[in-house]
């Protein structure tokens, strides 16, 4: 090799690895990071140097691009964060810390006065909705992660239609990348043709220029209806048929959704507001002025949205607070379940002190990582006491948590490392023990089409396969 040959390779050499230290770097000093994750990202850049690299620079930020962050971040600072005339309140004392970390994401309060029917499934949920879509008089606001061109997309979609001829404006917005078929569909041109205000939340065209400005995978997960600004509904419900066409061998999709009026359902359409001000860029603050009407006897309620923008782990934190609150019975029901190590310890402490603890999990889950990841955590959890199991009809859709009768945490946050660092999701907290009940109910529904997790069967597993369900939850910090 020549001697000008040898600088070439000696300074490209020396740029891979000052590029190489100064990843290994971030990788260790980004804030808000788990140890796991620090250690999975250390991992893979040394493992495979050039490529961890470029992983790292395209997946290891949490970051929507800085323009649209510095977006989010105003519209959020100048929204109001209380309705007009209300003021918060207590609730029961072993809740309050559950309560003030979520009040905390964004600047929300626990409101008294709110009321919730539990609908009985995914067709009966765009029912009630269309009922509630073709009384409307003045707003309808739909945000969901998917909208499908199936019978109860189009239902929900000739309901919006409907209003919006006769003088209602409507608002929908779907995530670039979760609806990317509907877009394409007649059924959407349709909704603007009859003057939907339509919008996209995260686009994906010039997605490789994108990577430039930010992380291109996060996304707008929530699934938020809002009717009148009175009304609203909450839950796992995407605009779909259970048979979810799209993933048809997992279905049908349970889901599950609470339709709420009250205080809250004004928090809802704060949120809509923030997103569509961002995303749509129009800005309709102007809704916000007054508030909904607080139903008599009315129990405790509080919404809040999370995402790559506020405080980091709300999800994890607040499902934390909420198993330690704990006296007797916790109830958990999730489709992807891969856990900080803060909230992996709390379940089993919260077992170990004598506190039943179910967790029901689908026994197929369409994103198969998530599955094998999920797994690495089941003897664990069996040996602590917490009862494991596994639905059999298909893809439990449904995010739920209930504590003791009394409390109840419904949304479109999984618990998932996702729905934690990089989706933007909607939750509800409850403390009221009529609406906590009746989602318990449906739990064990869920519960009895389900196989008991054996803690015999998880420590027979051979030597493979612990080894692949290990290597997924790893590896899981990085994705």
């Amino acid at each position: 090799m020549s001697l000008e040959g040898s600088a070439v390779w000696l300074l490209t050499f020396a740029l891979h690895y000052a590029l190489q230290l100064a990843v290994l770097v971030r990788a260790l000093t980004r804030p808000d990071r788990e140890p796991a994750s620090r250690l999975a990202w250390v991992l893979v850049v040394l493992a495979v140097p050039g490529l961890g690299v470029v992983l790292y620079l395209l997946l290891g930020e949490v970051n929507p691009g800085r323009k649209l962050l510095a977006q989010m971040r105003g519209v959020h600072a100048r929204l109001p964060k209380m309705p007009d005339g209300l003021a918060a309140v207590e609730v029961p004392a072993p809740l309050h810390a559950v309560f003030a970390r979520a009040a905390v994401v964004n600047g929300f309060a626990p409101l008294a006065g709110n009321s919730a029917a539990l609908t009985t499934g995914s067709d009966e949920a765009i029912d009630r909705m269309v009922e509630d879509i073709d009384a409307a008089t003045r707003t309808v606001h739909i945000l969901v992660y998917i909208w499908l061109d199936d019978a109860n997309g189009r239902k929900l979609a000739a309901a919006v239609i409907r209003a919006a001829r006769r003088g209602v404006t409507c608002r929908c917005m779907v995530d670039a990348l979760g609806s990317r078929i509907f877009l394409r569909s007649a059924t959407w041109a349709g909704m603007r043709a009859a003057g939907v205000h339509t919008g996209t939340a995260f686009a994906t065209n010039w997605a490789p220029l994108r990577l430039l400005i930010g992380r291109i995978d996060i996304r707008n997960h929530r699934k938020i209806f809002v009717i009148d600004g009175r009304v609203a509904y909450v839950g796992s419900q995407n605009c779909a048929d259970p048979a979810f066409a799209i993933k048809a061998r997992y279905a049908p999709w349970v889901d599950i959704l609470l339709r709420v009026e009250g205080p809250v359902a004004w928090q809802t359409q704060q949120l809509f507001v923030a997103d569509w001000t961002v995303h749509a860029g129009e800005d309709i603050a102007d809704l916000l002025a007054g508030s909904p009407p607080p139903a008599t006897g009315g129990f405790p309620a509080l919404v809040f949205g999370t995402g790559p923008v506020g405080t980091p782990n709300a999800v994890p934190d607040v499902a934390i607070l909420a198993l330690a609150s704990a006296r007797h019975t916790v109830i958990l029901t999730t489709p992807y379940f891969v856990p900080t190590t803060a909230l992996a310890e709390q379940l089993r402490a919260t077992a170990l002190r004598g506190v039943a603890v179910t967790l029901i999990l689908p026994q197929r889950n369409d994103s198969r990582f998530v599955g094998l990841a999920s797994r690495a955590f089941y003897a664990g959890l069996l040996r602590a006491g917490v009862r494991v199991a596994e639905y059999r009809p298909g893809l439990l859709h449904a995010k739920t948590l209930t504590v003791d009768g009394q409390l109840a945490l419904i949304g479109s946050a999984n618990l998932d490392r996702r729905s934690f660092e990089l989706n933007f999701e909607n939750s509800l907290l409850i403390a009221d023990p009529a609406t906590t009940c009746a989602i318990a109910a449906r739990q064990n529904a869920y519960l009895a089409d389900s196989s008991p997790v054996a803690r015999e069967t998880v420590e027979g597993w051979g030597l493979g396969r612990r080894l692949l369900y290990n290597l997924a939850a790893t590896i899981s910090p990085v994705l």
